[in-house]
């Protein structure tokens, strides 16, 4: 599975490396609602959840689909800005149709959602289909999404508002100290893209992003199989120290292809056993299992939801489902009629930075 980026013919210039103080905020944001995808931070989400004001504490669950599951393309710019504030204002200038199906795809928990043909403000029938989307997802989402539909300058401006509360709170004390790691590191990928071309750019910035043979495409692995075009736009990549382990990339219709990559950190992986490791590689040599446990790291999903994201019968699911579970590997909860899957981070986690990597990106 694997994101094709079509650069045939696009001037170097044109492969832009920039760190945006938004991009690492939603970084920061999305370890905040999903700490368990980075232990290392677990301490320092921790401390911020403390310290967090209720009322910016209930502003950030409310909108919490925005950087959760998936990041909202307008929350990882094309065009970094030197400061938060004037990348907000950038977002401000995006039209309410761009911008409430931006955060809809992220609301209604699945990047195969598509409203380009009609739009959810103006058809009432792409309109219901969002809300039961969302209603899917949980009773926040639906919430969040009515209100969006309903009124999308106020939720804007909301929105706006909690971004700026968080510089405050804790983002611009985080960004002080991350901002001479990404400086580094930037540095680093403009000079191997000058002196020795976009190929060892590209392998600098992650194992998971490699050049085509012809150098006419970025190839990206990620969960997603579909393909964008840098032609008239060009690339941006965004180092993020937050957001490692994740390899994020924007790439939707109309939206300016951009990668956000991992900073580097060289650690080592803990040991554990042969047997536990058999056990759970066993489990993971399927490649229906590794796409389910990919598309689960994203977030919960019921055994149906798996089947029709990915053309499969419901007892093929569950038997993917039942393997992974017996490796440890998920765990079930049950919600009213429904039984949602999570991954086990903790013992995915036991397996090392790689596989870690590879589930996560």
């Amino acid at each position: 599975m694997t994101l094709r980026i079509d650069i045939g013919g696009l001037p170097s210039g044109r492969l832009r490396f920039a760190a945006s103080p938004l991009a690492e905020l939603t970084a920061m944001l999305h370890v905040l609602a999903e700490p368990g995808h980075h232990p290392r931070l677990a301490g320092w989400a921790a401390d911020v959840w403390a310290g967090l004001r209720p009322e910016l504490a209930e502003r950030l669950r409310e909108a919490e689909f925005l950087w959760r599951s998936s990041r909202a393309d307008f929350l990882v710019p094309a065009r970094p800005r030197p400061t938060l504030a004037e990348e907000l204002d950038d977002v401000d200038r995006i039209d309410d149709e761009t911008y409430v199906t931006g955060a809809l795809i992220t609301t209604c928990g699945s990047n195969r959602v598509h409203f380009a043909a009609r739009s959810p403000l103006a058809d009432a029938r792409a309109r219901e289909r969002a809300l039961g989307l969302a209603q899917a997802r949980g009773a926040l989402q639906e919430a969040f999404a009515e209100r969006l539909l309903a009124d999308p300058a106020a939720v804007r401006a909301r929105v706006r508002h909690t971004l700026e509360q968080c510089a405050d709170a804790f983002f611009d004390a985080a960004w002080a100290g991350v901002a001479v790691q990404l400086a580094d590191d930037l540095r680093l990928k403009k000079e191997l893209l000058k002196r020795q071309g976009i190929g060892a750019a590209l392998a600098s910035v992650s194992g998971a992003v490699t050049l085509a043979p012809d150098g006419d495409r970025i190839i990206v692995d990620k969960l997603q199989d579909s393909a964008t075009s840098a032609h008239g736009t060009g690339v941006t990549f965004l180092p993020s120290v937050y957001g490692r382990p994740h390899l994020v990339a924007v790439h939707a219709h109309g939206w300016q292809p951009v990668v956000q990559y991992p900073v580097a950190e060289p650690s080592p992986s803990e040991p554990v056993s042969l047997e536990t490791v058999t056990l759970r590689l066993k489990a993971l040599a399927h490649p229906v299992r590794l796409r389910l446990l990919r598309t689960l790291a994203r977030g919960a999903h019921t055994t149906g939801e798996l089947a029709h994201a990915w053309g499969l019968s419901a007892p093929e699911v569950s038997r993917h489902l039942a393997a992974l579970r017996r490796a440890g590997l998920l765990t079930a909860r049950r919600e009213g009629r429904y039984v949602r899957y999570t991954v086990n981070l903790p013992d995915l986690t036991a397996l090392g930075s790689d596989v870690l990597e590879a589930v996560l990106r």
